[in-house]
């Protein structure tokens, strides 16, 4: 009798650890979102004048490992800042995850100094 709630136990976490939506944990933002495997690029935002050159191009990136631990700089600004970008043409994201295990999300600007 134990070892059958032991077989059931087992099943209901590995049922859990394979599906990341029961738990509540954030999925990765973007168009499609793979169970074991997603990689994707999205556009963001514009320049809706159009009136600045795409001339330089940068990314800066967040990582997480395990939802657990997560560290970087995605924001736009600071990423125009540190790479000298004055005016911005365009926003754009590019996400990546490995089974919930290991995940990336980046923000890439483009435009002029």
């Amino acid at each position: 009798m134990f070892q059958q709630y032991l077989v059931r136990l087992l099943f209901l976490t590995i049922g859990f650890s394979l599906s990341q939506c029961t738990y509540g944990i954030p999925q990765p933002i973007g168009p499609t979102h793979g169970l074991l495997f997603t990689t994707n690029s999205f556009p963001g935002e514009f320049n809706p004048n159009n009136d600045v050159a795409r001339s330089i191009r940068a990314e800066g990136c967040l990582k997480q490992i395990l939802y657990i631990v997560a560290w970087g700089d995605a924001s736009a600004g600071s990423i125009a800042k540190k790479n000298g970008i004055k005016r911005i043409a365009t926003i754009d994201h590019r996400t990546e995850n490995v089974a919930g295990m290991f995940a990336t999300y980046c923000t890439v600007i483009t435009g002029e100094k």
